[in-house]
């Protein structure tokens, strides 16, 4: 098939020039959204008296027929296939003959590639967002299940106070929600039909881009023609939601990958999520939480590549964009089997609640319990830090347990020092949003609610 630019040109493209500009290999996966939005072009051409009823049946006959062979795998992609739109539309005129002619009128592959990737964008945000939702229910459960079980949070990785772990759960839980924002608000933005915007000036034909957007379901159509092609800032905003998303999902990884050590020893992995070593016979990793982490940084030069494109470009359209497509599709691809196995491995590890409390009850975990003791009594926060630190100054330079000092200070005793057993520091979080029973379980009633809510928005 001759280029679709040939009357321009006399001869054919270089080979190098062919394989440089060839993006078929990958955006061949919008087939489903290139076909819909053709669709929805002719019949805007008909209703507008641009093309026959009898033309515009012919064409629709033979995208359902191409639709068809791209879904079973019988396609058969020719060489001057450049792209998806070039293998559509050269294939609708093998099977509709002259009518397949007109199947580009009042089109370029400008606005049409434009119009294929938001919708394909609109569908993959959404279906993400579910997926996130799904992990989030898993943490929720873990968190139910936990129970009132604690364990050590920790601030520059030193132990810092007891928290419950149903608590520390349900913070990635929230930030996991906010991805979800994230998700849906770039999926709003992105929901504006481009499609009849042309090259880049639109048309002197007389189409009706506000029916094809409705046709389409797009919330809207372009404002300026010039903008509608010639950006992929919807693009760079999803890379960012699921670079963050990634970030986030990194976090976890970093987690897993400590608490599963014999250091800290607070989750044992199930085989199914974890790996051997091909050396050490007594090696179990935890690679999923490892390649979570890595995956982030893949996400992370997604983005910042794309945005490197977008910088130096004129407006309207250039061919550096058909670069936004290969980072997009594996950004996606790449969280969603992240989200599956860390789904995966969240879900079936065992936690070791013991190992948990047995870090949680030092008592210099509850050192500032025994500053606001002295706070409730009267004494100044600063002068109460003063007093508490002096006595763990005390406590590691071997003068006595921190319970015995404690308990032999005038301005605390025994009163005070029972703030240090077991459990007990844990228990007096009782601030909205803190992290001890009482509080903990308002909140996982609101992110069950907020759950729910999501869920919805996603269904909207």
């Amino acid at each position: 098939m001759a280029t679709l630019w040939h009357g321009r040109f006399e001869g054919g493209p270089a080979e190098a020039l062919q394989a440089l500009n060839d993006s078929l290999p990958f955006d061949r996966r919008m087939f489903r959204e290139d076909i819909a939005g053709s669709r929805a072009h002719v019949r805007m051409l008909s209703r507008v008296g641009l093309m026959s009823e009898v033309d515009s049946e012919a064409v629709l006959a033979a995208l359902d027929a191409v639709e068809a062979e791209m879904a079973d795998g019988s396609f058969a992609f020719a060489a001057g296939d450049e792209d998806i739109h070039t293998a559509v539309e050269r294939r609708v005129t093998e099977l509709a003959g002259d009518a397949g002619a007109r199947l580009h009128t009042g089109r370029s592959r400008n606005d049409q590639v434009a119009t294929d990737l938001r919708l394909w964008v609109l569908r993959e945000l959404g279906d993400l967002a579910c997926l996130v939702t799904t992990f989030q229910g898993t943490l929720a459960a873990r968190a139910d299940e936990a129970a009132d079980a604690y364990l050590p949070g920790y601030t520059h990785l030193q132990r810092a106070q007891p928290v419950l772990l149903a608590h520390h759960l349900l913070a990635h839980g929230w930030a996991l929600a906010r991805d979800v924002d994230r998700l849906l608000d770039a999926r709003d933005r992105a929901d504006v039909s481009p499609l009849g915007a042309g090259a880049l000036a639109g048309s002197s034909l007389p189409l009706d881009p506000d029916s094809v957007a409705a046709d389409l379901g797009f919330a809207a159509r372009f404002e300026n023609s010039m903008d509608a092609v010639g950006d992929r800032d919807f693009v760079a905003e999803s890379l960012f939601a699921l670079a963050l998303l990634g970030v986030h999902l990194s976090r976890i990884g970093e987690e897993l990958v400590l608490w599963s050590s014999e250091e800290f020893g607070f989750v044992d992995l199930d085989d199914a999520f974890s790996t051997g070593s091909s050396m050490l016979p007594q090696k179990k990793n935890p690679d999923v939480a490892e390649l979570a982490r890595g995956k982030a940084g893949r996400l992370i030069g997604h983005l910042t590549g794309l945005l490197a494109t977008l910088k130096g470009l004129p407006m309207a359209y250039n061919k550096d964009l058909q670069e936004d497509k290969e980072p997009l599709f594996d950004a996606f691809d790449t969280v969603r089997l992240t989200l599956a196995a860390l789904d995966g491995m969240v879900s079936t590890l065992a936690f070791r609640t013991d190992r948990m409390a047995d870090a949680a009850d030092s008592p210099y975990a509850a050192a500032i319990d025994l500053a606001e003791y002295l706070v409730a009594a009267g004494t100044p926060f600063r002068d109460a830090h003063a007093v508490v630190g002096a006595l763990v100054r005390a406590a590691l330079a071997g003068e006595g347990s921190l319970v015995d000092l404690v308990s032999a200070d005038e301005r605390l005793g025994p009163e005070a020092a029972a703030l240090l057993a077991p459990g007990a520091p844990v228990r007096r979080r009782t601030t909205p949003g803190g992290a001890g029973p009482g509080p903990v379980a308002v909140q996982r009633g609101r992110f069950v609610n907020r759950l729910a809510a999501q869920t919805k928005r996603i269904a909207d």
